[in-house]
């Protein structure tokens, strides 16, 4: 019996053993062949040069400035003896004494690691110039790799800032989510450089090759080619946007040129701000500069840029009465200077009253008592109903990164923002484009253009991406009875620029009519004991109003769109006339106006 059972103990043993080294053998042969492969094999990945950015002439905007980066081989240190690391960087600095060395040896001992088998990256950038003299001979050091390594540089500087925006290095975050950006450094941080940064960093070359225990490359394997020369092309004219930078100077706010069909032939937010500085990284004093000024020159005022629209939305508002049903193009008010709702008094501009006012007049002098009047009949929800769909209160999808949305107010945004009931008197400060209306100098363009074709463009700034043409279809959103009515507002719009007592007639010194409308956008109430305000010019800067001036031209063939915002300008027509002028006989010099 005993020897039975040492007999089947010893079977069930051998069993157990065979059926281990079947799974090792067979079973398991699979794993660890992709384990050994592992260990054997490794992906060397090269990285693409980042496409250039130019306008439509081909000039460069955004471009790549060639040079090398330096990496010592790992393991130069042991435990606390950095002997053979400070060595290495002292030959650096012996070759290249403009280095800084406690930067390199705090960067490498960062990422060094018994885990780490990769050379590792301590100077990213130096000029071409400066390493090929030392190429030959640094390169004989076993313990040194030099690589090409390409630097961003923005020849026009500040010219166009915060439409081109800039790279910078890529924090963690954006590494996790864009792998690439491990070999690359850096990543679009905003504007165009960030829109289209997937596009413009290309995709890296791949080596696969086989490596012994030690790391030592044996065989190559197979090797893909870097995808790179993903070239942008934009619709900007450079010669456009260094005018416009020339003729706004001094002055804080935005202006947009764009064609009707929504290319954007020049942009601008001031003050402006030099994209190069952030390449390598901004000094703390700048970056504490742009994020504390008061005139924000960190902030892209065309699409974050949240301003009352004052009277600019009155050519929209005006159709949108004059189709309405209550009112038509022969509807009048007598405008006496003021208008009494309850306890409140709601001032025309003209203390003296505008007399009877039709659409045409309205708009031509900027009549407010034809709003007020008018919005009480016409009623807040078919207004703001209107206003989005002529664009306002909505995002423009221009190719720009955060965009913001702006207000149009209605008795739902108030219900749902401020749990607060609607007032009437809310009705008539937003029929004049105040109270709590709220957009975005592109998206006063845009409106413009819809009053000029009647169509709403997408605005884009890009051209070409690649060979393939960027051409965004405009959006039909007006409705057949205001389409017939459209003429009605471009020719008062026509009147505001080139007839007597138009808003900005005496301002225009085009070389052919354009169309438009002025806007005083109040930034500070007047109490209603106040019977005369002050003068523009005599009031605090801050509480002065903001000017806007947006137009089409010419007149009777609407090409493009020019929209102006002066931040505490006063008076859009005075403020705003001359730049808005000269912007279109610039377009004209540069042969854009066709006559």
């Amino acid at each position: 019996m005993k020897i039975k059972l040492l007999v089947t103990f010893f079977v069930l043993i051998w069993i157990s053993l065979i059926v281990r080294v079947f799974h090792l053998s067979v079973q398991s042969n699979e794993h660890y062949e992709i384990l050994s492969q592992r260990n054997s094999l490794k992906i060397e990945l090269s990285p693409p040069v980042r496409g250039e950015i130019l306008d439509r002439n081909q000039e460069p905007i955004a471009i790549n400035e060639l040079g090398f980066k330096i990496a010592l081989a790992p393991h130069l240190t042991k435990g606390k003896d950095i002997q053979l690391l400070k060595n290495e960087v002292a030959y650096l600095l012996s070759m290249i004494p403009t280095l800084d060395g406690k930067k390199i040896i705090k960067t490498y001992k960062q990422q060094d690691s018994y885990y780490n088998h990769n050379f590792i990256d301590v100077v990213d950038f130096v000029p071409h110039e400066t390493m090929i003299p030392l190429y030959a001979l640094m390169n004989l050091r076993e313990t040194i790799k030099i690589s090409p390594s390409p630097k961003r540089l923005y020849p026009y500087n500040s010219v166009a800032s915060h439409l081109i925006g800039y790279v910078a290095r890529a924090n963690q975050k954006e590494i996790e989510g864009n792998p690439l950006l491990q070999l690359l450094g850096h990543i679009g941080k905003s504007g165009i450089e960030k829109y289209y940064n997937t596009y413009l960093q290309g995709v890296a070359g791949e080596r696969h090759i086989k490596v012994n225990a030690q790391n030592v490359e044996i065989e190559e394997l197979s090797h893909s080619a870097t995808q790179e020369n993903h070239n942008l092309t934009l619709n900007l004219d450079m010669r456009l946007q260094e005018y416009i930078g020339t003729a706004f100077k001094g002055n804080v706010g935005a202006i947009v040129v764009m064609d009707t069909n929504g290319a954007i032939y020049a942009a601008g937010s001031f003050p402006e701000y030099d994209l190069n500085s952030f390449v390598e990284g901004v000094s703390s004093e700048e970056w504490n500069y742009l994020i504390n000024s008061v005139d924000a020159p960190f902030t892209n005022k065309i699409i974050n840029g949240l301003y009352p629209p004052g009277s600019t939305i009155k050519s929209g508002m005006g159709l949108l009465y004059i189709t309405s049903g209550v009112l038509n193009e022969n509807s009048t008010v007598n405008c006496t200077g003021t208008f009494r709702l309850g306890n409140r008094s709601f001032r025309c501009w003209n203390t003296h009253g505008h007399r009877d006012v039709s659409i045409h007049k309205a708009i031509t002098q900027s009549c407010d008592d034809y709003f007020y009047k008018g919005s009480l009949q016409v009623g807040i929800e078919r207004m703001s109903r209107g206003m989005i769909r002529m664009g306002l209160g909505e995002k423009t999808n221009i190719d720009l990164p955060n965009e913001f949305i702006g207000t149009v107010p209605s008795r739902e945004w108030k219900r749902e923002k401020f749990k607060q009931p609607w007032y009437r008197g809310e009705t008539l400060n937003t029929s004049i484009g105040q109270g709590d209306f709220l957009t975005t100098p592109m998206q006063i363009a845009r409106f413009t253009a819809l009053m000029a074709t009647g169509k709403l463009p997408i605005p884009h700034i890009a051209y070409k991406i690649g060979s393939k043409m960027v051409e965004p279809k405009p959006q039909e959103v007006l409705t057949a009875i205001e389409k017939s009515k459209l003429p009605i507002i471009q020719e008062a719009m026509r009147a505001v620029c080139n007839e007597k007592g138009g808003t900005a007639s005496s301002h225009i010194s085009a070389r052919f009519p354009i169309a438009g409308k002025t806007g005083t956008a109040q930034t500070s109430g007047i109490a209603q004991n106040v019977k005369n305000r002050l003068d523009e010019q005599s009031m605090e800067y801050l509480k002065r109003s903001h000017a806007w001036f947006t137009t089409y031209g010419p007149a009777d063939s609407p090409q493009f769109i020019v929209t102006v915002l002066i931040e505490h300008g006063g008076h859009g027509g005075e403020a705003a006339g001359g730049i808005v002028s000269g912007i279109y006989n610039k377009l004209d010099d540069l042969g854009y106006i066709k006559r």
